[in-house]
């Protein structure tokens, strides 16, 4: 349960059940040319910056920078499990050791699978289910997930902005930045009138589907919990407003901690500013959200950042070593999360049950 929600067919070696089983054929078959495409794309695009070039970059950041980028990614994980925590309502709540880890394994699980962003929440709640109710847990993951939603929006905005005004640009390429300002808006506004007016869409579309009979019992049973789902989200607005500008701060944190891991990497490799650092950070998590199907974005991170470090002259070579060491983070931390997983005993198939159901 997610707003940064699976494809993945979890009725393997049984009858598909509403043809469930045939639905999810073509998006998987999406998902695997999105990821050659992706990997054909990384090829292509270390081959024409040179591989040698890349690899001396990297050679040069070396283990003590690869350290560092994992510290300050830790940090990144701590800010949002922080909001995490202050977005538990109720008598219930949660510590960084309940969270820290959580959300570890819901970002591993985001990174690695296919559409993996649809189960990372589910993953986030399993995860502390010990020290909360499943329904609690994903209500306060789906709750931190808005205010995310609002504060990433914010910042999306601001850099495609700062991009359209600062640098250059194609007119191709400046049609499709206000096309992407437009979406992000629109959007926003979504969030925020659903947040304003309440809208229960689960239990609304269950109530629908009861009201014709179709369902039975179990969609009566699953509408109760749905309808106590959403009265968690939108009490938690009414309840606790003095938490929204923490909540916001620490997500903003977030962001703030991704410039400067880039800063600190470019000043390894060349000049750095924070002007530069930020617009390749806006750029790399608006390539995150829109394709987070291909695992581990191979390819088109690359691609994203090759397109601005040419625009702001840092050079392409230095933009797509960027991408790489990042990815290398990513894929540290992504092992750490099914160690978690494994430890907290967790598995793939419980999660994609839990999620389905």
């Amino acid at each position: 349960m997610s707003v940064e929600g699976e494809a993945i067919d979890h009725n393997a070696g049984r009858t598909p059940r509403n043809g469930v089983g045939r639905s999810s054929a073509p998006l998987r078959a999406l998902v695997i040319a999105a990821t050659i495409l992706g990997v054909g794309l990384f090829a292509i695009l270390v081959y024409s910056v040179g591989i040698n070039e890349i690899v001396a970059n990297i050679t040069e950041f070396g283990f003590a920078g690869f350290a560092v980028i994992c510290g300050i990614y830790l940090a990144r994980i701590a800010a949002r499990a922080t909001a995490w925590n202050l977005s538990v309502s109720g008598q219930h709540s949660l510590t960084l050791r309940d969270t820290i880890p959580a959300v570890i394994v819901g970002e591993a699980l985001s990174s690695m699978i296919p559409l993996g962003i649809l189960v990372s929440g589910t993953a986030k709640a399993l995860s502390v289910r010990k020290r909360v109710p499943l329904v609690v847990g994903l209500s306060s993951v789906a709750t931190e997930n808005i205010f995310y939603s609002f504060v990433t929006s914010a910042f999306l905005i601001i850099g495609a902005l700062t991009l359209l005004k600062v640098f250059t640009l194609d007119n191709a390429w400046v049609i499709t930045i206000n096309v992407l300002i437009a979406g992000i808006g629109a959007v926003f506004l979504v969030l925020l009138v659903m947040v304003v007016r309440q809208w229960h869409f689960a239990s609304g579309l269950l109530d629908w589907f009861i009201r014709r009979r179709i369902g039975g019992m179990s969609f009566s049973n699953l509408r109760s919990s749905a309808q106590r789902f959403e009265d968690l989200i939108y009490g938690f607005y009414r309840k606790y407003p003095r938490r929204f500008l923490p909540i916001c701060l620490f997500e903003t944190t977030y962001h703030a901690l991704g410039v400067i891991e880039v800063y600190f990497i470019l000043m390894q490799m060349s000049s750095a500013t924070f002007l530069n650092s930020f617009l390749l950070e806006s750029v790399s998590r608006t390539i995150t959200i829109v394709f987070k199907f291909v695992p581990f974005m191979i390819g088109v991170d690359e691609a994203g950042a090759h397109f601005v470090a040419e625009t702001v002259g840092v050079g392409a070579a230095v933009g797509v070593t960027l991408a790489v060491i990042r990815k290398g983070r990513i894929l540290f931390w992504a092992l750490v999360g099914l160690l978690i997983m494994t430890k907290r005993g967790l598995s793939f198939a419980h999660l994609f049950s839990a999620h389905e159901t």
